[in-house]
């Protein structure tokens, strides 16, 4: 029971924190693991021991297939360089110079751990990237590269990890062997994740119960994730594949899509206020097995790392914005008129430089590591200096640097839904044509009319026709209102009204989307 106390006293006082983040237009992420690391100091403070693997499948895996889900595969093939050229240069770069400086400072650091170690910090989390990319907001060409990176770069440096850890434990490291396995892990992770969602789609597609739905949903979402560790796969490069093929096929009708949405929106945002709480908590169990000499030595060494990890990721950032953006200086008007095509820039290569906060999936990994690993106490601080100090500095400074940085207003989504919307409604035209019913007339001439309306940059709901609706609804909702408090009728018939009412008022408002 104490447990469960506690375990809701923490998930109270975060999401506080993330309403108390919204309010200062701070990303949460950051005040969720600096409020972590303080209760860890509080006498008496909780104690989470959960194993890696289950924090990497609790806190990873519907995250990156709810981000899978909403990835333009358009978007990620125009941006397809910028991506792998982070997923894979900027992974590596990061893993060798954390490795030198690790060998440096403790030339005792054999030389296969110091690569775990730069393995484990290098990536930039998905969860911790997304939840500040949805806040702060940047020009779609760097969201859709960062968001992009956010899906693939966890699996490039996992796999070194593991083949560094590897070495560790066997005594032995062959180049020879290591290459096939790695390709081997990489396609056969894809396909497995390919094949695994037509089945698995075609299924879901076959419930009629939201609820049942939605429950399969995340039990195939963590299942794709331990099959494929238990196949010794990728289960990052597997689930990310899986998302993206879900995302492509799936063909839920309304009436299942709007609960699901509104169901994985929370449960995600759950999983983030919990996954960056835990990683405050663990600075606890990481300072007691350490003796005041050796916290003031690594302590160091820590801080030195976490400057490497920043400069790095910077550095290469802003050298291939600068090299592309040379490529690219062609005659005005002969770039593509794709917004996800457009060049990069130095300003562009700073944002996306700056955008490397690191997760939880870099503290779970540290803390994997078995009993006995060369440095272990090291490395562990390490990763937690490392995705504090990043989610500190770089959380908290990303907003003013976009602020401070003047980039253009990106009107991209605006542009591309008054596209879609005058599709729909010339479609929806079409359709009507032969049909000289009056209901038809009606029907044709409110279409009409919106489409004019979007022909000149408005919004087909702003009428006056949707402005009587929202008004006739909220009269309509106190009159039931009424009938069940005098008890004219029950609660069955009440909700099933309120929904009738529901749908009604949605179909009056156009959906906003958080910025």
């Amino acid at each position: 029971m104490l447990i469960f106390e506690t375990l809701l006293g923490l998930l109270f006082g975060a999401t506080i924190l993330s309403v108390l983040a919204r309010r200062l237009n701070i990303p949460y992420p950051t005040l969720l693991a600096v409020g972590g690391a303080c209760v860890a100091f509080l006498p008496g403070a909780p104690r989470f021991e959960l194993p890696p693997e289950l924090i990497l499948a609790l806190f990873v895996a519907p995250v990156l297939v709810d981000a899978a889900y909403d990835t333009s595969l358009r978007d990620l093939r125009d941006n397809w360089q910028a991506v792998l050229s982070l997923v894979v240069v900027a992974v590596g770069l990061t893993t060798v110079a954390v490795a030198c400086t690790a060998r440096l400072l403790f030339p005792e650091f054999p030389w296969a751990a110091a690569i775990a170690l730069g393995a484990l910090v290098a990536p930039p989390d998905a969860v911790a990237a997304l939840a500040v990319l949805r806040q702060v907001n940047p020009p779609y060409r760097l969201r859709k590269v960062l968001e992009g990176e956010s899906l693939l770069n966890d699996a490039s440096a996992l796999l070194i990890y593991t083949l560094a850890v590897g070495a560790v434990m066997s005594g032995s490291f062959s180049a020879a062997g290591v290459l096939p396995t790695f390709f081997l892990t990489v396609f056969g992770s894809a396909a497995v994740g390919w094949l695994l969602a037509w089945p698995i789609g075609l299924l879901i597609e076959h419930i009629e119960d939201a609820p049942t739905s939605v429950i399969f949903q995340f039990v195939f979402t963590f299942g794709v994730w331990l099959l494929a560790e238990r196949l010794g796969l990728s289960a990052v490069v597997t689930t990310v594949v899986f998302g993206l093929t879900a995302g492509r096929r799936s063909a839920l009708s309304a009436r299942l899509r709007v609960p699901t949405f509104a169901v994985w929106d929370a449960v995600t945002f759950v999983l983030n206020v919990l996954a960056f709480t835990l990683i405050g908590l663990q600075l606890g169990p990481i300072l007691e097995a350490l003796s005041g000499t050796e916290l003031r030595r690594f302590l160091g060494a820590a801080l030195i790392i976490l400057g490497v990890v920043i400069t790095v990721r910077l550095v290469w950032a802003l050298t291939y914005a600068l090299s592309q953006g040379r490529k690219s200086n062609r005659p005005p008007g002969s770039h593509s008129a794709q917004p996800s095509t457009a060049p990069p820039t130095a300003k562009g290569g700073l944002v996306i430089g700056w955008s490397g906060m690191r997760g939880i999936v870099t503290l779970a990994t540290a803390l994997a590591l078995p009993q006995g690993f060369p440095e272990r106490d090291f490395i562990q601080l390490t990763a937690f200096v490392v995705v504090l100090g990043t989610l500190v500095i770089q959380g908290l400074t990303l907003r003013p640097l976009l602020l401070l940085l003047q980039l253009p207003r990106d009107t991209t989504v605006e542009t591309e839904t008054s596209l879609a919307r005058g599709a729909a409604l010339k479609a929806a035209l079409k359709a009507l044509e032969g049909d000289d019913s009056e209901a038809a007339q009606r029907l044709r001439l409110e279409y009409r009319e919106d489409l004019g309306r979007v022909r000149s940059g408005g919004d087909p709901h702003d009428t006056p026709d949707n402005m009587l609706r929202q008004r006739v609804v909220g009269a309509s909702r106190r009159a039931i209102a009424d009938l069940r408090h005098t008890g004219k009728i029950g609660d069955d018939a009440y909700h099933r009204v309120e929904e009738e009412l529901d749908w009604l008022e949605l179909s009056a408002r156009p959906v906003s989307t958080p910025a």
